[in-house]
């Protein structure tokens, strides 16, 4: 097996659709530091055979709203300068061409997202500067309200705040597939989501949410989410933070990430699901401790440990394969 196991590592393009790199790189690199993607994530990288990363924008709701803008436009900047220090092992990749171009010339690809839009606050025209700067994804909301729609909690037991998109951002959606950009409803309440497909024509994908039927959260997607996300040819990515794997901060083991793939394969097929990994322990040091404290299941550098477990269960190596990247692919070259 475990020859199995690196031949699909070194064959398969692997992509994790969620990492909050840039969190963690901007306030790095405002302690002086620099080259930190090389030093602190490379390696992680380069051992789980990841050929992709797709970074988040986001910010503490302490910077909202009037320091939100300003702190989006330092983590950008702070990912231009990590590609100048790096530029023999990262590429920033802007279209389906440069992604293709970083896995032939050996380097890790980094791509930009929104998570959530505060940012813009409600100028639309704003994201067009955001794009021209290289952000392609853009996912609406976190767990919070925004200008454009309402967040969803992490909990079963709260109550839903019941809006949908705003008229904002209604508008916001027609003009990110006008441009070019990858709609990504993960953390959108229920209503929300049925709003997005109410007014999106394009692919739509949930980059790092896992399945109600398996984790009772609404952070997840329900069976009948997964379908639609499927017909619209997107992809959900598989998350391994253990509050949204299990429902519980401080609960999940390995098996349980594979039960969300499995439970996903049976729902949908395997042609619509990816990895958006939302590893967060490396942000631990950035805010105080707590008793109820979500934790990674699953690490960059892990990665076969969920390649043994899916190929205990039966999956074979081309389905492993486009889990591990495949499936975005497909959506990216449509897309971009």
């Amino acid at each position: 097996m475990d020859k199995l196991i690196q031949e699909i590592h070194d064959e398969a393009f692997i992509i994790d659709a969620h990492y909050d790199l840039l969190f963690d790189v901007a306030k790095q690199r405002a302690l002086g530091r620099t080259k930190v993607i090389e030093t602190d994530h490379l390696p992680n990288f380069k051992k789980g055979g990841f050929n992709l990363i797709v970074s988040s924008i986001f910010e503490d709701d302490e910077f909202i709203p009037e320091m939100v803008l300003h702190k989006a436009l330092n983590q950008v900047s702070a990912l231009y300068a990590e590609i100048d220090e790096s530029p023999d092992e990262l590429m920033f990749c802007k279209s389906y061409e440069d992604i293709l171009e970083a896995k032939h010339t050996g380097k890790v690809g980094i791509m930009l997202s929104f998570e959530g839009v505060e940012p813009l606050y409600q100028d639309i025209s704003l994201l067009r500067v955001f794009y021209e700067l290289g952000v392609r994804f853009v996912g609406l909301t976190w767990s919070r309200r925004n200008f454009a729609a309402d967040g969803c909690h992490f909990t079963m037991e709260e109550e839903d705040r019941g809006g949908g998109l705003t008229q904002f951002g209604e508008a916001l959606v027609k003009e990110a597939e006008r441009l070019g950009m990858l709609l990504d409803i993960t953390h959108i309440n229920d209503r929300g989501f049925k709003d997005v497909f109410r007014f999106a024509e394009g692919p739509i994908i949930a980059s790092h949410s896992n399945s109600r039927e398996v984790a009772k959260t609404p952070r997840n997607l329900t069976d009948e989410q997964l379908k639609k996300i499927a017909e619209r040819g997107g992809v959900a990515g598989i998350n391994i933070l253990s509050r949204i794997a299990s429902g519980k901060a401080g609960e999940g083991d390995i098996d349980l990430i594979a039960d969300h793939v499995e439970h996903m394969k049976q729902t949908v097929g395997v042609d619509y699901i990816g990895l958006g990994l939302d590893c967060c322990d490396m942000l631990r040091k950035y805010f105080p401790p707590s008793d109820d404290e979500a934790f990674d299941i699953l690490k960059h550098q892990n990665l076969q440990d969920l390649t043994k477990k899916l190929l205990e269960r039966d999956f074979e190596k081309e389905e492993i394969m486009k889990i591990y990247g495949g499936n975005w692919l497909k959506v990216y070259g449509k897309v971009f």
